[in-house]
């Protein structure tokens, strides 16, 4: 492992989206990074999953099994429409605030591919120089989110290489891919990017072995949604009454490399964590255990990942 910048100032933001609204969900972002950078500059600056335009979590978009109902055509319409296309006005907007904040940044969006149509649920990362240095598409939405969200057909398992070492991502259930953890791992993550939407005590303890497995920091970034943050005009307005007040309590937080919180978990608030990740920690504690190296046994099992 290559000698590391000692300290990565990091700001985690557990965010509420604006759902279903690009405009004004990039707009809050921008004016959130630009605050930070006022604030409390920082070097990496980290925003939830699906941020923008939000995870509608709750709804169905009139599918039920073996038949869609023609009116939840137009809130995936809206949906869609209110979706992200990279190199578009929402990127750049994003990419010029990590370029006035110097600073890294990763946002999760709902990507609409510019050709085909397909939605992908995507981690962007921006470099300080603001341009989209790794684009990461969930390999397996989970779940119901398949009938919203298609699978990554390409850009497996990019990594940026930071002054604190490379930077990967994983997305909510995607990190309970035992083969798509290591492959980061491979890659020597000193940084794993973990954006979910899981509030459950479970998920928390996934995020701990995580941290011990990669022997990486570990930055766990949740929003916290509200049934108010639904849009009216809906074409099942019950499925959101049906919902509790608060859909997503958030849990952001931070874990070192041997798997103790370097942040606490935050709930029932939007909020940003602050905190100084100490790379030394990566190396020292490479010592006890080191998945693909000391601790591996190649001749055994070894994983091969596409190039795609």
């Amino acid at each position: 492992m290559r000698d590391l910048r000692g300290t990565c100032r990091i700001a985690v933001v557990q965010s509420e989206p604006v759902l279903f609204d690009r405009e004004e969900g990039t707009r809050r972002v921008v004016e959130r990074i630009d605050r930070i950078a006022r604030e409390h500059p920082s070097d990496l600056i980290v925003f939830p999953e699906l941020l923008i335009p939000g995870y509608p979590h709750g709804m169905n978009f009139g599918f039920v099994l073996g038949a869609r109902k023609p009116e939840g055509r137009g809130d995936y319409l809206m949906y869609a429409q209110n979706s992200v296309v990279v190199g578009g006005p929402e990127t750049t907007a994003i990419g010029q605030a990590a370029a006035r904040a110097n600073a890294w940044v990763s946002v999760g969006i709902s990507e609409r591919h510019p050709t085909n149509g397909t939605l992908y649920n995507t981690n962007l990362v921006f470099a300080p120089d603001g341009s989209v240095d790794a684009l990461h598409r969930k390999l397996k939405p989970t779940g119901a989110e398949r009938l919203i969200w298609g699978d990554a057909q390409d850009h497996y398992f990019p990594v940026s290489q930071t002054p604190w070492g490379p930077m990967g991502t994983l997305i909510c259930w995607e990190n309970y891919m035992p083969l798509a953890r290591v492959a980061l791992y491979q890659k020597g993550v000193t940084i794993y990017l973990a954006p979910n939407t899981n509030d459950n005590p479970e998920w928390q303890a996934t995020l701990q072995h995580i941290a011990i497995e990669g022997r990486c920091f570990v930055v766990n970034c949740a929003p916290y949604i509200r049934r108010d943050d639904y849009p009216e005009g809906l074409a099942y307005p019950e499925e959101v009454e049906a919902l509790p007040q608060t859909v997503y309590r958030g849990g952001s937080c931070v874990l070192g490399p041997t798997g103790h919180y370097v942040t606490q978990p935050m709930w029932d608030r939007e909020d940003v964590a602050y905190a100084e990740l100490d790379m030394d920690e990566v190396v020292s504690s490479k010592w006890e255990f080191d998945a693909v190296g000391h601790y591996a046994r190649p001749d055994a099992v070894r994983l091969e990942v596409s190039d795609l």
